[in-house]
């Protein structure tokens, strides 16, 4: 199969989607993998690093229009929209709940788009999601602590605190793999940890894992209201699989927190989890409600693109090769978790939950293959 890898053209977007060894992997399996030019020099990648591993190095234009299995990172742009078609497969992550414009270009386009974010196994596990989920967790915690500091607008708190001093205090709303990934860093810079979560089981996990070192903490409406208050940091890390993130800090909550405390809202890909929220960038990571900084980057991972990069690709290598060894409808075929993965076939949205999003109509993807195979 030919595999295209494109440069990312999002703002502040330095990750590429696959490294010079996944690459070499590709073509040990005898596809044609094609990397635009500069592609990975964000990621520390050289051209010359592509081409040592058996990759042609191509223009924008060769990528798009060559390749039947395109990979990215982030999803589809406007610049990008006419390049979408029918017949190429998008393996990327779309995050299209949050993003109708999108979601109705890709139904219009007829391509097949897969995301990464959607792919889930039985158990429930989003094994492509994970790694990022991972990354951005333990950013929000660091960009916590640094917005707090006076200069940059915050209270003027150290968040470990110092003998003699108390430490700050993070709330993280939501107990899945970003929370815990949070938690773990706002640990090691010595705050005070509260988690609050839905899921008794989870919670009593998160108990076994952190040595009792966080407050566990049913979430309620209620619970958040008064958590909210007394935290300098507060992270959103609540995730619907494929839809919108729930609105679960309101603006009534906000103007109750203490002036120069932070928000760090993780879920921001998926609309973000405070009414407050909108997305931001890594050029201008912040702005004010209230009184608190809010911190909404939509690409939180993307800082640290070495790390990404690398983390990313050994997640999504398995599922490329599935695709390109099988091509789309055979990998799906053998493999329900990549079968969740996929969002629009045919001009048609085939995930419930981003139908749902933009009150669009819902085709199942068993109904939908038949029809792309004749």
């Amino acid at each position: 199969m030919r595999i295209g890898v494109v440069k990312e053209i999002k703002s502040d977007e330095y990750r590429v989607a696959l490294t010079p060894a996944g690459a070499r992997e590709l073509v040990q399996r005898r596809h044609d993998v094609m990397i635009e030019t500069g592609a990975g020099v964000g990621s520390a990648f050289p051209d010359e690093a592509y081409e040592a591993a058996g990759a042609q190095i191509v223009s924008v234009e060769e990528a798009w229009a060559e390749s039947e299995l395109l990979l990215k990172v982030k999803e589809p742009i406007g610049p990008e929209y006419g390049r979408l078609r029918e017949g190429l497969i998008l393996f990327t992550y779309l995050h299209i709940a949050a993003d109708e414009p999108l979601t109705r270009a890709l139904i219009d386009s007829g391509i097949a788009a897969v995301a990464y974010e959607t792919v889930e196994t039985d158990s429930g596990a989003l094994p492509l999601l994970a790694p990022m989920s991972e990354i951005a967790g333990r950013l929000a915690a660091q960009a916590g602590a640094y917005f707090l500091e006076k200069p940059l607008g915050g209270r003027g708190l150290l968040l470990g605190g110092v003998p003699g001093v108390a430490p700050g205090r993070v709330l993280i709303i939501g107990g899945g793999i970003v929370g815990y990934n949070a938690a773990v860093i706002a640990l090691g810079l010595g705050a005070s940890v509260t988690i609050l979560d839905r899921s008794i089981d989870r919670m009593r996990h998160l108990e076994e894992i952190l040595s009792g070192r966080v407050s566990l903490v049913m979430s309620s409406s209620l619970q958040i209201e008064e958590s909210v208050k007394d935290a300098d940091v507060v992270i959103g890390a609540v995730l619907t699989p494929g839809a919108l993130a729930p609105k679960l800090v309101t603006r009534q909550m906000i103007s109750t927190m203490k002036d120069g405390s932070v928000l760090a809202d993780v879920a921001i890909d998926q609309g973000g989890s405070a009414e407050t929220s909108r997305p931001t960038t890594h050029s201008d990571p912040v702005y004010t409600v209230d009184g608190v900084t809010h911190y909404c980057v939509a690409n939180m991972p993307g800082a640290v693109p070495i790390t990404s990069t690398k983390a990313l690709t050994n997640a999504t290598l398995p599922y490329v090769e599935a695709i390109a060894d099988h091509g789309l409808l055979e990998a799906v075929a053998r493999d329900q978790a990549l079968a969740r993965g996929v969002n629009v076939l045919d001009g048609k949205i085939t995930y419930e939950a981003v139908a749902e999003a933009h009150g669009l109509d819902y085709a199942p993807l068993d109904d939908v293959l038949p029809l792309s195979a004749v």
